[in-house]
């Protein structure tokens, strides 16, 4: 009889250690929870108030297969730098689907801007550099490159040594005669801000602030050197409005980004490439020179002429004026200067770039001409007080329906019921501090269908310390006392919770996937819900209903334990009773 004893307590383990183990790590998460300082759970926009905007991505005419990964991204990248020059903080720009773009703006912002920021196709322009200076600091003074050189210009996006050259050498010449239309317009504008004594990149540009532009200074290029002066690229606010509204063909001010950090303030002159005229662009690694990490662009055959004759021009100029700005929704990307006209359709910019820096270029040249085009599909405005409305009611229909299965379970099994009411508990502590700690880490917000996958998931814990229970109480009406009915309902019990809660997991993972919008919060909080239900009831129930097997209370079966076998219709064992004869008179016999 040794080993079927040993077999039991093998089975039974140590209830208590797995008990410590859960208490230590609930202790741990909600230290962790604390010590990040996020609380609460990150509410949705639905609870929190705001805008959400579904985009829905179409293909141009002529353009197959647009719609893919990369495209995408890179759409997304676009957005997130729209949304964030609003100003806007903890904004959400996602993917959902293949075709779908789900931007989430919390309440304090400007919906019709928003709207505007993000339904329109971004706006890639090439336009040459007038002046520029760090902003709020000294004018940049830069000695003009040679055709050879690799000279920092000191206002560079993505390094201090970005140049662009041919990437044909066959056709690489320079060019000595633009176009005179297109110069006649750009040197009125450059003549015109030389005359007014601006600060400027180039040496013989800049001269001493004046405190009103020349008399001489048409009330156009007067108001555009107002704006310079008063730009600040320090400020988000400033940096989203400049530029604003200008056409393509006007000069304007802008911002942009140096190596170091620093904003730079910029005038540009008008856009004599589009975005539409890059045919495509890629970062490669230059395994044969020095020059690293470097950012190709192809042309397309109008756009290569433009490109030769903007190069041409610049060419012939002092730093800054030999730069052209690659201006993406009204902020410079990247500002590379040139030694030479490029002809040949094709260039690239090299430097010191880093492979991610190259990449993030590459892909919004490329977005420049980007065959996509984007509908809304369904805006979502709700205010902070409807929100705040449907979370209370969500909170009381939550506690409503807990009330209900509390009653059920102490009507229904008495004492067990403590063991179930604990055990929601802990379900309860460790999916809000989970679900707090999620908001900070891969941006999981709390809204109302997810609200609701709580609410379902209490019904879903609940079932399976039913079946737990159900099992035991199986197992005693087959006359077993308390302690082996534990034991062998287990296994049987842990099957069918586990297929059970599989099925619930499967459902939500599927909705997950094949879903768009808010209905993921749905099944985002019922698939973790589940698979917290799984850890409660091995590492909490179980061995909870292993020691209390032990008390007097539960083990004799009291009839408010909720295992009483005269309540289970436990019939008592049959006994064999002797029949009395009658005396035999043996004397008559």
């Amino acid at each position: 009889m040794a080993a079927p004893k040993k077999g039991r307590q093998g089975t039974q383990g140590r209830p208590g250690r797995t008990l410590a183990l859960i208490l230590i790590a609930i202790v741990a998460l909600t230290g962790g929870m604390f010590a990040s300082g996020h609380t609460t759970p990150r509410l949705g926009i639905d609870l929190a108030g705001g805008t959400s905007i579904t985009l829905q991505a179409k293909n141009e005419p002529g353009q197959k297969n647009a719609i893919n990964p990369t495209n995408m991204n890179t759409a997304v990248d676009i957005m997130n730098r729209r949304v964030n020059g609003l100003g806007v903080t903890e904004a959400e720009v996602q993917t959902q689907g293949d075709s779908n773009i789900i931007v989430n703006i919390p309440k304090g912002t400007n919906s019709e801007q928003a709207r505007e920021q993000v339904g329109t196709t971004a706006k890639l322009y090439f336009r040459p550099v007038l002046t520029t200076e760090v902003s709020g600091g000294d004018p940049t003074a830069s000695p003009s490159p040679s055709a050879s050189s690799s000279a920092s210009t000191g206002s560079d996006k993505d390094t201090d040594e970005d140049k662009a050259t041919d990437k044909a050498t066959s056709s690489s010449s320079p060019s000595t005669s633009p176009s005179a239309s297109s110069s006649t317009q750009g040197r009125a504008v450059t003549d015109a801000l030389k005359a007014d004594p601006t600060p400027s990149g180039s040496g013989s540009a800049a001269s001493s602030p004046s405190a009103s532009p020349s008399a001489s200074v048409d009330p156009a290029t007067a108001k555009l050197q107002a704006e310079y002066t008063a730009l600040d690229c320090t400020k988000k606010t400033a940096r989203a409005k400049a530029g604003d509204g200008v056409k393509a063909a006007d000069p304007t001010v802008a911002c942009g980004q140096n190596s170091q950090g620093q904003w730079q303030k910029y005038i540009l002159g008008p856009a004599e490439v589009e975005g539409t005229d890059v045919d495509k662009a890629s970062a490669l690694f230059d395994t044969q020179g020095a020059a690293g990490w470097k950012v190709t662009m192809d042309f397309t055959s109008k756009g290569a002429k433009k490109f030769a004759s903007i190069t041409g021009k610049l060419a012939q100029n002092q730093s800054p004026q030999n730069q052209f700005a690659i201006v993406l929704d009204g902020e410079v990307v990247s500002d590379p200067f040139v030694s030479q006209a490029l002809t040949g359709g094709s260039a690239e910019i090299s430097g010191s770039f880093k492979q991610q820096e190259a990449e993030d270029l590459a892909n919004m040249l490329s977005y420049g001409a980007l065959p996509l085009t984007f509908t809304e599909a369904s805006v979502t405005t709700v205010t902070a007080a409807l929100g705040g409305e449907q979370l209370e009611a969500g909170l009381i229909a939550g506690a409503i329906g807990l009330a209900l299965v509390i009653i059920y379970l102490v009507a229904y099994y008495r004492g067990l019921s403590l063991i179930a009411i604990a055990s929601l508990l802990v379900s309860a502590v460790m999916t809000y501090v989970i679900m707090s700690l999620l908001g900070p880490a891969i941006g999981f917000a709390l809204n109302l269908p997810a609200v609701c996958g709580a609410i379902v998931a209490i019904g879903i814990t609940a079932d399976s310390f039913i079946v737990f229970f159900e099992r035991i109480r199986d197992e005693i009406r087959e006359g077993r006392t308390l302690r082996p009915a534990v034991e062998r309902g287990w296994p049987r019990a842990r099957r069918t919770i586990l297929v059970s809660d599989f099925v619930s997991f499967l459902a939500a993972a599927v909705l997950f996937v094949v879903t768009v919008g808010k209905v993921q919060g749905f099944a985002f909080t019922l698939g973790l819900t589940t698979l917290l239900d799984v850890v409660v009831v091995f590492f909490f129930t179980k061995p909870l209903m292993t020691i209390l097997a032990r008390k007097k209370f539960f083990a004799e079966g009291h009839s408010w334990s909720g295992l009483d076998p005269k309540r289970l219709g436990v019939q008592p064992p049959l006994r064999r009773t002797r029949r009395v004869s009658a005396p035999v008179d043996t004397k008559e016999a």
